[in-house]
């Protein structure tokens, strides 16, 4: 059955997207009416005007105040007496919505829950084709996702999705149009986008996992001689992006979405101390213009400046009984967690790196109740996203668990396993790679 193209007689979603699209609509033209004042009265105006019909209005109440003291007051309706079929019916009918701007269509679909734009462009084929309306694209940049997602890798080229405001997961693989024999490792993050490397060739692939937009980058000049990290830096504005490979030689390379080319490659400085010993746990933060890598032996941070191009290195020793630890970030801040051990207790600490002293100073530790079942275990942890909100996975033999931290509220929270159909059945997963992004309908690779 075709879909109409025009806006339908009857619009085909379930219940939960009708009364969460018309509230949408009702709290945007409310929105809208109230930052435009010329729409109503302007009650600092003192003039005469005014004061005159101020004085009319108070003289015409005063006279029907009397007649009224008779009428009995009206009840307030109790929601529950209410008949929400029939408020969606008049909602719904066709002579209200046909007249209704199509640009305060777009307005609305674009502030919708991420999810939910998927199942809304099922409508018609006009809601179908709103990824490539210019307009519905300014609407959707002009938002701010605050929430970031989760992707998780669990089988070759496909992952899951995890919404944390829902506690849902989604069942997504990643690049599709790709031969399957390729074999694609997830390495960093920037924005909406995902960055991929083949672990036969060695080459780097871009993705939006929820648009399915993919690109391949060109091949390199220089093969990889030792272990590497990746790092991705987005503009915000332009939406470009950096990609920067680093190995533990020191040889690295820098590639611009902007050109579709790789601008730069060679050896870092002699300032900074080589081998690298890269710690392949933790993923690379960016923070403003500036990539950090976490190196070891001797412990600290290597930095690059994706506008000037030049490198930097802070030592810095890490705290005692730590491992697992990798770096996050969160309002520009730089934060470090790891699991401490000490005799027989496990815990997930987390610092902040103190500008002035170079120094990480422990600012949070996970709750002993969510601690008491690691106790005499060997623990081994994973940070699935290192952006303001942590995903942490926590592997003693076969339990898995997932903690999410927030850096700014410092609040802890056990997450649902991730358990996707597989073979015919739902199978729980072992979660050890993942990263945090926040889902754009426009980004393009």
């Amino acid at each position: 059955m075709e879909l109409e193209s025009a806006m339908p007689k009857q619009i085909i979603i379930g219940r939960f997207e009708q009364e969460l699209l018309f509230s949408c609509v009702r709290q945007f033209i409310n929105n809208y009416c109230f930052s435009n004042r010329h729409c109503f009265a302007d009650f600092d105006d003192t003039s005469s005007e005014y004061d005159s019909s101020v004085m009319a209005a108070k003289r015409s109440r005063s006279n029907f105040k009397n007649s009224d003291l008779c009428k009995i007051p009206p009840t307030k309706k109790y929601r529950r007496e209410r008949n929400p079929k029939s408020d969606i019916g008049e909602v719904l009918d066709e002579e209200i919505w046909k007249e209704f701007p199509e640009v305060l269509f777009e307005a609305v679909i674009a502030r919708l829950p991420i999810d939910a734009f998927f199942r809304v462009r099922t409508v018609c084929r006009k809601w179908n084709s709103l990824l490539e309306s210019p307009s519905f694209t300014q609407q959707c940049t002009e938002i701010q996702r605050r929430s970031p997602w989760f992707y998780t890798a669990t089988y070759a080229n496909s992952g899951a999705l995890y919404d944390p405001s829902s506690k849902r997961w989604y069942n997504r693989p990643c690049i599709s149009s790709f031969p399957q024999q390729m074999i694609l490792l997830f390495i960093a993050s920037a924005g909406a986008l995902l960055c991929f490397i083949d672990t036969v060739d060695m080459n780097f692939f871009v993705c939006n996992p929820f648009t399915g937009s993919n690109r391949g980058l060109p091949a390199r000049r220089v093969r990889f001689q030792s272990q590497i990290a990746v790092g991705m830096a987005m503009n915000s504005r332009s939406g470009a992006y950096k990609i920067v490979w680093l190995g533990c030689d020191g040889e690295y390379g820098v590639y611009d979405s902007a050109i579709n080319s790789w601008i730069q490659t060679g050896s870092m400085p002699p300032a900074i101390r080589l081998p690298l010993f890269l710690n392949s746990r933790s993923q690379a933060v960016c923070i403003g213009d500036d990539l950090y890598f976490m190196r070891s032996n001797p412990d600290g941070i290597v930095s690059y400046n994706t506008t000037s191009g030049s490198w930097s290195q802070l030592l810095i020793p890490l705290p005692p009984h730590l491992s697992d630890h990798t770096l996050a970030e969160c309002d520009s801040r730089i934060i470090l967690a790891g699991l401490l051990t000490k005799n027989a207790a496990t815990c997930v600490c987390i610092w902040e790196l103190q500008r002035m002293t170079l120094l990480w100073k422990e600012v949070d530790r996970m709750p002993n109740s969510l601690c008491l079942e690691f106790y005499g275990k060997v623990v081994r942890m994973a940070c699935l996203g290192n952006r303001g909100l942590l995903m942490l996975s926590l592997k003693s033999g076969q339990m898995n668990r997932l903690v999410t931290y927030d850096v700014a509220r410092r609040e802890w929270e056990k997450q649902p396993g991730c358990a996707l159909p597989r073979d015919g059945r739902r199978k729980r997963q072992l979660l050890a790679l993942g990263t945090a992004f926040y889902p754009s309908l426009t980004a393009k690779a």
